[in-house]
Protein backbone atom coordinates (compact mmCIF):
# COMPACT_ATOMS: atom_id res chain seq x y z
CA UNK A 1 0.00 0.00 0.00
CA UNK A 2 1.03 3.53 -0.06
CA UNK A 3 3.53 4.91 2.13
CA UNK A 4 2.26 8.76 2.53
CA UNK A 5 -1.21 10.11 2.20
CA UNK A 6 0.58 12.08 -0.96
CA UNK A 7 0.76 8.60 -3.19
CA UNK A 8 -2.85 7.69 -3.56
CA UNK A 9 -3.21 11.15 -5.45
CA UNK A 10 -3.94 10.86 -9.03
CA UNK A 11 -0.94 12.69 -11.25
CA UNK A 12 -1.54 16.31 -11.43
CA UNK A 13 -0.81 16.38 -14.99
CA UNK A 14 -3.64 13.58 -15.64
CA UNK A 15 -5.98 15.69 -13.58
CA UNK A 16 -4.68 19.04 -15.41
CA UNK A 17 -5.50 17.60 -18.51
CA UNK A 18 -8.63 16.61 -17.90
CA UNK A 19 -10.38 19.90 -16.73
CA UNK A 20 -8.86 21.70 -19.54
CA UNK A 21 -10.63 18.84 -21.79
CA UNK A 22 -14.01 19.89 -19.93
CA UNK A 23 -13.41 23.39 -19.36
CA UNK A 24 -14.56 25.70 -22.65
CA UNK A 25 -11.33 27.65 -23.72
CA UNK A 26 -10.54 30.53 -22.33
CA UNK A 27 -11.44 29.38 -19.10
CA UNK A 28 -9.06 28.80 -15.84
CA UNK A 29 -9.00 27.46 -13.04
CA UNK A 30 -7.25 28.12 -10.23
CA UNK A 31 -3.96 25.89 -8.47
CA UNK A 32 -6.25 25.13 -5.51
CA UNK A 33 -9.19 24.54 -7.16
CA UNK A 34 -7.14 21.69 -9.48
CA UNK A 35 -5.61 20.58 -6.07
CA UNK A 36 -9.14 19.65 -4.59
CA UNK A 37 -10.37 18.47 -7.27
CA UNK A 38 -7.29 15.97 -7.62
CA UNK A 39 -8.22 15.20 -4.21
CA UNK A 40 -11.17 14.32 -4.78
CA UNK A 41 -10.94 12.11 -7.73
CA UNK A 42 -8.43 10.19 -5.79
CA UNK A 43 -10.87 9.90 -2.58
CA UNK A 44 -13.47 8.51 -5.38
CA UNK A 45 -11.05 6.52 -7.59
CA UNK A 46 -10.20 4.74 -3.63
CA UNK A 47 -13.82 4.29 -3.03
CA UNK A 48 -14.65 2.90 -5.60
CA UNK A 49 -11.88 0.63 -5.37
CA UNK A 50 -12.98 -0.60 -2.58
CA UNK A 51 -16.55 -1.42 -3.32
CA UNK A 52 -14.92 -3.25 -6.29
CA UNK A 53 -13.11 -4.96 -4.41
CA UNK A 54 -15.40 -6.31 -1.81
CA UNK A 55 -17.36 -7.50 -4.98
CA UNK A 56 -14.37 -9.58 -6.24
CA UNK A 57 -13.71 -11.31 -2.82
CA UNK A 58 -17.49 -12.13 -2.38
CA UNK A 59 -16.58 -13.92 -5.76
CA UNK A 60 -13.74 -15.07 -4.20
CA UNK A 61 -11.17 -14.11 -7.01
CA UNK A 62 -8.07 -11.61 -5.95
CA UNK A 63 -8.42 -9.68 -9.43
CA UNK A 64 -11.12 -7.14 -10.22
CA UNK A 65 -12.57 -7.45 -13.26
CA UNK A 66 -15.38 -4.60 -15.15
CA UNK A 67 -18.22 -6.28 -13.65
CA UNK A 68 -17.05 -5.89 -9.97
CA UNK A 69 -16.34 -1.69 -11.01
CA UNK A 70 -20.13 -1.55 -12.61
CA UNK A 71 -21.53 -3.63 -9.41
CA UNK A 72 -19.50 -0.85 -7.59
CA UNK A 73 -21.36 2.28 -9.37
CA UNK A 74 -24.12 0.79 -8.40
CA UNK A 75 -24.25 0.13 -5.03
CA UNK A 76 -22.47 3.90 -4.75
CA UNK A 77 -25.70 4.66 -6.24
CA UNK A 78 -23.96 6.42 -9.88
CA UNK A 79 -26.38 4.51 -11.57
CA UNK A 80 -25.88 7.04 -14.43
CA UNK A 81 -22.42 6.35 -15.05
CA UNK A 82 -23.01 2.46 -15.44
CA UNK A 83 -24.88 2.99 -19.06
CA UNK A 84 -21.34 5.15 -20.60
CA UNK A 85 -18.63 3.15 -18.47
CA UNK A 86 -20.28 0.60 -20.47
CA UNK A 87 -20.33 1.98 -23.62
CA UNK A 88 -16.47 3.28 -23.28
CA UNK A 89 -15.56 -0.55 -22.17
CA UNK A 90 -17.29 -2.06 -25.58
CA UNK A 91 -15.29 0.40 -27.33
CA UNK A 92 -12.32 -0.52 -25.39
CA UNK A 93 -12.54 -4.31 -26.27
CA UNK A 94 -13.52 -3.49 -29.83
CA UNK A 95 -10.48 -1.40 -30.18
CA UNK A 96 -8.36 -4.03 -28.59
CA UNK A 97 -9.76 -6.52 -30.98
CA UNK A 98 -8.71 -4.63 -33.56
CA UNK A 99 -5.20 -3.98 -32.66
CA UNK A 100 -5.16 -7.77 -32.04
CA UNK A 101 -5.82 -8.39 -35.11
CA UNK A 102 -4.06 -6.06 -36.82
CA UNK A 103 -1.12 -7.54 -35.33
CA UNK A 104 -1.74 -11.24 -35.79
CA UNK A 105 -2.23 -9.69 -39.69
CA UNK A 106 1.05 -8.32 -39.39
CA UNK A 107 2.71 -11.43 -38.60
CA UNK A 108 1.13 -13.59 -41.04
CA UNK A 109 2.33 -10.72 -43.70
CA UNK A 110 5.76 -10.65 -42.28
CA UNK A 111 5.98 -14.68 -42.34
CA UNK A 112 4.78 -14.64 -45.91
CA UNK A 113 7.23 -12.45 -47.02
CA UNK A 114 10.08 -14.53 -45.26
CA UNK A 115 8.43 -17.46 -46.87
CA UNK A 116 8.43 -16.10 -50.55
CA UNK A 117 12.31 -14.36 -49.62
CA UNK A 118 13.12 -17.60 -48.48
CA UNK A 119 11.59 -19.02 -52.14
CA UNK A 120 12.99 -16.47 -53.75
CA UNK A 121 16.65 -16.94 -52.10
CA UNK A 122 15.94 -20.69 -52.92
CA UNK A 123 14.98 -19.73 -56.81
CA UNK A 124 18.08 -17.65 -57.41
CA UNK A 125 20.51 -20.60 -55.50
CA UNK A 126 19.04 -23.23 -58.19
CA UNK A 127 19.24 -20.71 -60.82
CA UNK A 128 23.25 -19.71 -60.02
CA UNK A 129 23.43 -23.58 -60.07
CA UNK A 130 21.88 -23.88 -63.54
CA UNK A 131 24.22 -21.37 -64.77
CA UNK A 132 27.16 -22.45 -63.53
CA UNK A 133 26.06 -26.23 -64.76
CA UNK A 134 25.78 -24.59 -68.49
CA UNK A 135 29.27 -22.59 -67.63
CA UNK A 136 30.93 -26.07 -66.73
CA UNK A 137 29.16 -27.86 -70.26
CA UNK A 138 29.95 -25.51 -72.00
CA UNK A 139 33.65 -25.48 -71.57
CA UNK A 140 33.87 -29.33 -71.71
CA UNK A 141 31.91 -28.63 -75.31
CA UNK A 142 34.82 -26.45 -75.73
CA UNK A 143 37.40 -28.73 -74.56
CA UNK A 144 36.02 -31.78 -76.50
CA UNK A 145 36.11 -29.54 -79.42
CA UNK A 146 39.81 -28.72 -79.28
CA UNK A 147 40.91 -32.22 -78.98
Amino acid sequence: MAERPEDLNLPNAVITRIIKEALPDGVNISKEARSAISRAASVFVLYATSCANNFAMKGKRKTLNATDVLSAMEEMEFQRFVTPLKEALEAYRREQKGKKEASEQKKKDKDKKTDSEEQDKSRDEDNDEDEERLEEEEQNEEEEVDN
